[in-house]
């Protein structure tokens, strides 16, 4: 007969892990959408924005069964972090800064209205700092080949010892998870700040084919922006940034990050098929 000790004792290793972080996850219901999320600190919790409605009232529904309104601290839909207060005194998790090996087990404890969850997969890829399709910085890749529910994301994805590495939430194709490093950066920004800072050059963009590449044509421009003060005109095809080349609109748009606020940059235009250069200085985007 085969030995089933060492399934036996990973089954009762996942058990443990599920109940130990359980106590730290709530529901979160906005409008008719619900979700997942964590006590990062004494009266916050992290949630997926993604999950989040853009409007009505958002409450959360803590794991004794109790049901408290919360209110919205800030929400960054770059790196797909939501920040809420409630009244409560769950103790907040502990997060871990590690990045988890590859093809190690991974479980995601997450919650339904009230009621723990836990789903178990592994990490099937781990790998270096990107930029999501919103320009937001993540400190690392890492993607599970686990099935989640929607209610399921802003869950707590662990590793085999039970330590924190990220919130996992729902992808294009498949499950991504937003590594601690970024949660701590972006969360305590929206508690001080409730908003990331992004940068702004006040111009609606079109990309546009050209002979040589791609261009993006300026459609309006914010008379109050800085593309404006720096002469941009609507029709101008914007060709170059820094000298370098434009690949896209997208592109360009990701590169409008925290840390360009205040840069000053050289923007090569074509205006009415001769060039043209202006210096831009970025500013911040005005709230919507």
């Amino acid at each position: 007969m085969t030995d089933l000790t060492p399934l036996t004792s990973l089954s009762s290793a996942v058990a443990d892990v599920v109940a130990r972080t359980a106590p730290s996850i709530v529901s979160v219901h906005s409008h008719r959408l619900r979700a997942s999320g964590f006590v990062w600190k004494p009266g916050l919790i992290v949630t997926a924005d993604e999950a989040l409605a853009d409007d009505g009232d958002v409450e959360v529904k803590l794991p004794d069964g109790s049901t408290k309104p919360a209110k919205i601290a800030g929400r960054d839909h770059t790196t797909d972090i939501a920040l809420l207060r409630v009244e409560t005194d769950i103790a907040p998790i502990t997060l871990s800064t590690a990045v988890p090996t590859l093809g190690s087990l991974s479980v995601v404890v997450a919650a339904d209205r009230g009621a723990a969850t836990a789903a178990l997969g592994m990490v099937s890829l781990a790998g270096a700092p990107w930029k999501s399709l919103r320009g937001g910085e993540i400190d690392a890749r890492i993607e599970l080949d686990v099935r989640l529910r929607h209610s399921q994301q802003g869950g707590l994805a662990l590793d085999a010892s039970g330590k924190a590495f990220g919130m996992a939430v729902l992808g294009p194709r498949r499950v991504l998870v937003i590594p601690t490093a970024t949660i701590a950066r972006v969360a305590a920004q929206l508690e001080t700040s409730g908003r990331i800072a992004r940068g702004y050059l006040g111009l609606g963009l079109q990309p546009v084919r050209l002979d040589d590449g791609v261009g993006a044509m300026v459609m309006s421009v914010d008379k109050a922006g800085p593309s404006a003060a720096a002469g941009i005109r609507q029709g101008d095809v914007i060709v170059a940034v820094n000298a370098e080349k434009l690949s896209g609109v997208r592109a360009l748009a990701r590169t409008l990050g925290p840390q360009s606020v205040g840069a000053t940059v050289d923007v090569a235009v074509r205006r009415g098929g001769e060039p043209v250069s202006f210096k831009v200085t970025i500013a911040e985007r005005p709230e919507a």
